[in-house]
């Protein structure tokens, strides 16, 4: 394996071996968490889009010619509060993903470090990095999954048509029976009620439905999400060093080497991981938007894996993943700039 150069003494991401554990563990919470939240807000309308997108592959007319399209409607019908329908769950899902994976992130480095026998100033090796990184993303993957589920059900309410009553004194019995009108403002469930309706219909087992997407998705994103940021980071302060004549460390890390490093993580990301989860969101939709009936199993990832490609290939599976990765960008950046700047305030 081969190791970080050494012209740079790079530091990785919560390996200050100068503060105690718990100290550590409490700024990787709470950087992660004020980082995770701020980015939630920004992406979350583009997040919804996304969604709703990967959730009409195996509808026979799609609702949505576009990530714009879907986008515009969304805003005319629902207003900006159809935007950031669902944020609730999602602020949740931020601050406990972006909290769990630095913490993890951290502590198993110093895991693979005692493994390897390697002191806690011995710089780890990319592949090391990726290790850690998968590892962080597998133990996130089952706190996400339950809100994620939460917050994807929420952000297709309004697709599921509301049916009205009509009287069968005018109409025929069989148009009463499948009339409906459009929605306008309806009341719907908030975060609780959605959560409290899965465990009553499922179980506590069903809060996890989608968890082998969201492994997937969180484990591989996870190993290219920070080896990615770290590569990137560590080649511009690297650069920076040799053009200084000082020996910078992974703390010297610019502002701008944060967000352009963080960008970079945010876009492969997404990419290499997409098909996962847009078989977890239409997993996670299906009962909203495609009803099996009471009683039926609950759908499968490699079933519904299947009835995507079928009904529309491999750009069924990417569905929505255009605007996912444009919007990953800038929101990884934010969750670079924010948590190594915080990181840098309060060493």
């Amino acid at each position: 394996m081969e190791t970080a150069p050494d012209a740079l003494a790079w530091e990785s991401s919560g390996s200050d071996s100068e503060s105690s554990p718990a100290l550590r563990a409490v700024k990787d919470i709470t950087f992660g968490s004020i980082a995770g939240m701020v980015s939630k807000v920004f992406e979350h309308p583009f997040d919804l889009t996304k969604v709703r997108l990967q959730s009409q592959v195996l509808d026979s007319t799609a609702r949505f010619n576009g990530p714009l399209d879907c986008l515009y409607r969304t805003w005319r019908d629902e207003g900006v509060r159809g935007l950031y329908r669902g944020l609730p769950a999602p602020i949740v899902g931020a601050m406990a993903e972006n909290a769990s994976l630095f913490l993890s992130y951290s502590e198993l480095q110093n895991v693979i470090r005692w493994v390897y026998a390697q002191p806690l100033s011995q710089d780890l090796s990319l592949p090391q990095l990726a290790l850690a990184g998968a590892g962080a993303g597998a133990i996130t993957s089952f706190l996400l999954t339950p809100i994620e589920l939460v917050k994807c059900k929420m952000q297709v309410q309004m697709l599921v048509p509301e049916p009205i009553p009509i009287s069968t004194s005018t109409l025929g019995s069989a148009a009463a029976a499948t009339a409906s009108i459009p929605t306008n403002p309806r009341l719907l469930p908030g975060p609780i009620s959605v959560f409290m309706s899965v465990l009553r219909s499922t179980g506590f087992s069903g809060l996890w439905l989608g968890q082998t997407g969201t492994l997937i998705r969180e484990t591989g994103g996870g190993a290219a999400w920070f080896t990615c940021k770290e590569f990137v980071g560590m080649h511009l302060i690297k650069r920076r060093s040799k053009t200084s004549h000082a020996a910078l460390t992974r703390k010297d890390i610019l502002p701008w080497e944060s967000a352009l490093s963080g960008a970079c993580a945010g876009g492969v990301f997404n990419f290499s991981m997409f098909p996962a989860d847009s078989v977890k969101s239409m997993m996670q939709t299906e009962e909203e938007l495609r009803p099996r009936g009471k009683g039926a199993p609950p759908p499968t990832f490699l079933g519904t894996a299947k009835a995507m490609y079928k009904a529309q290939g491999i750009r069924g599976l990417y569905a929505g993943c255009g605007i996912t990765v444009a919007r990953s960008i800038p929101s990884s950046a934010i969750i670079f700039l924010i948590y190594d700047g915080l990181s840098r305030k309060f060493a």
